[in-house]
């Protein structure tokens, strides 16, 4: 299992509580899908962008660990952030991405890149806590790429990213401070997701923790 989490508890006192938005980028609808099985990261090429799924079904499958070699926490101003806006622009743009973060950065980008900061933030939030959760895979490409899980993997491969758009630098920073746990929100222990304008029928039987935007999380 992956530590996705680095105990910077110095942040707690001098930051509010932010709520996020939309796990499912601009148009993604979240929908039960009848099987799940994991799909490894390796096999992830860039293919054309589609919309993400998001289905409930138990995988409990491991895949290999692949930690994360990033900027140390304490090299990032998070204890001087006022806003979620303030710290995705102080966090590092320059460094190469680990597989799992680039996984993680991956599904912010096409679930949420069209929604606030605090949406993308809100999808980060999920993939993160799949993948601590033994229901799921234990790592965040594991989750990202598990069979039915995003409708934006297809064949195991995820579509091109514009790496030159400042969309997909924030989704860098947003993937970043969610691993870290630099930020919360009102969604931390959200798991499941769907868009206002549906009712999965799974969606009885969870318990909504937050709705932002036009998105419902739940546990």
């Amino acid at each position: 299992m992956i530590r996705k989490f680095t105990g910077f508890t110095a942040v707690a006192a001098a930051i509010t509580l932010t709520t996020f938005a939309g796990a499912e980028g601009s148009d993604a609808i979240a929908q039960v899908a009848a099987q799940a099985t994991d799909i490894p990261a390796a096999e992830a090429q860039l293919t054309e962008e589609v919309v993400p799924v998001f289905v409930e079904n138990e995988v409990v499958q491991e895949l290999p660990e692949n930690e994360e070699a990033e900027t140390p926490v304490s090299d990032v101003p998070a204890a001087e952030a006022s806003s979620l806006r303030e710290l995705v622009d102080a966090m590092p743009a320059a460094g190469q991405l680990s597989d799992e973060l680039q996984c993680l950065a991956g599904a912010v980008y096409f679930e949420s890149r069209g929604e606030p900061l605090a949406g993308q933030l809100a999808v980060a939030k999920v993939v993160i806590n799949r993948s601590d959760d033994s229901r799921w895979p234990s790592s965040y490409c594991g989750v990202v790429y598990q069979r039915a899980q995003f409708s934006f993997v297809k064949n195991g491969r995820m579509p091109r990213i514009k790496t030159g758009s400042s969309a997909w630098k924030r989704a860098q920073a947003v993937a970043r401070i969610a691993h870290r746990g630099l930020w919360e929100s009102s969604a931390d222990e959200a798991v499941y997701f769907h868009a206002k304008y549906v009712k999965p029928r799974w969606s009885h039987r969870k318990v909504a923790v937050a709705t932002i935007d036009t998105h419902v999380f739940y546990r």
